[in-house]
């Protein structure tokens, strides 16, 4: 997720395409370059997809799964993961894309997750002739498969994907069994930072939710669906043991003590223990090949063995961290 000022820059770049007689005159000219060639290789009947283009972070870890990276040539800004997936041109967020960018990489498809926009710039992909598919993203074992199947019949590796899928299924029955057997499911709240202002709180049906539930614990906020701005009544109303963060939600608002000291935080249970959890954003909240990983972290910090404590619990748990 791009920072406050990083929006506001993607923002005025579209303003300023959209002004720009020139720069708008251009893309007119590359949608129709496009078209052609895309009209071209239809014909041909060429399919192999050797200029992939992947607009979302959980659809680049799959594709690296799937062994077919060879053929990448652009992500978003939201694919953090693998290292080497950072190193590719970055076409922007895929909540603010701009066509222009895209079609001057001449990709023969483009992947994106159902959230991906916004409408008119992936109508007019589609317009200049250019093979777009949606990838859905639902937030569940489930839909970790589901999503790996619709990557991998989109790039033709179905035969690659049902080893990996075995694997994920496997490991999801596993730490679903764990979580059956937990003698306590520690309340836990999700915050998130998108700026400068109030952090969010999650609510049901989010992907936070649906990983606090998959780890063993319960999601604080039953009043409302999606994100809300924290406020003392929901925070009374939570109740939390446990608060969880991003890594660039704890930086935004401070670091461990600048969440913790928070007046409506402090009084909580949570506060008062001092029990924060971090961890990175996409392995957290992603729901790609290494879920299974972060559910079993979290459920580490979350039912920690009778020896251990919450300090100890993710001290040898790459991506994350808790703060006492």
């Amino acid at each position: 997720m791009l920072s406050h000022n990083e929006d506001l820059k993607v923002v005025e770049h579209l303003q300023n395409c959209r002004n720009a007689g020139a720069l708008c005159f251009l893309a007119i000219l590359l949608v129709f370059a496009f078209a052609a060639d895309a009209a071209r290789a239809e014909q041909s009947g060429a399919k192999a997809h050797t200029r992939i283009i992947s607009i979302g972070g959980s659809i680049t870890e799959i594709i690296y799964a799937l062994g077919a990276a060879d053929g990448l040539i652009a992500v978003d800004t939201t694919s953090r993961y693998p290292l080497a997936a950072t190193r590719l041109p970055n076409v922007g967020y895929m909540r603010q894309l701009a066509i222009e960018p895209i079609l001057a990489l001449n990709p023969t498809i483009v992947l994106a997750e159902s959230d991906a926009g916004p409408p008119t710039v992936l109508k007019q992909l589609r317009a200049a002739g250019v093979m777009l598919r949606i990838i859905p993203d639902n937030p569940s074992p489930q839909g970790v498969v589901d999503k790996i199947r619709s990557v991998a019949s989109a790039l033709g590796t179905e035969s690659k994907s049902e080893a990996l899928i075995s694997h994920l299924e496997s490991e999801f029955s596993r730490l679903e069994n764990r979580a059956l057997t937990a003698e306590k499911r520690p309340t836990v709240l999700f915050l998130l930072s998108v700026g400068s202002g109030t952090p969010l709180a999650a609510g049901r049906e989010t992907s936070a939710a649906r990983i606090i539930e998959l780890a063993g614990g319960r999601n604080a906020i039953e009043a409302f669906e999606g994100f809300k701005p924290l406020s003392p009544e929901v925070i009374a109303a939570a109740n939390p043991d446990v608060i969880l963060v991003t890594e660039r939600t704890r930086k935004r608002l401070g670091g461990a003590d600048g969440v913790m000291r928070r007046p409506e935080i402090a009084v909580t249970p949570a506060g008062q223990k001092g029990h924060l959890v971090t961890m990175d954003g996409l392995l957290l909240l992603g729901f790609g090949p290494r879920t299974p990983t972060a559910i079993e972290m979290l459920a580490a910090a979350l039912h920690p063995s009778p020896a251990d404590d919450l300090n100890v619990a993710l001290e040898n748990a790459q991506y994350s961290s808790i703060e006492p």
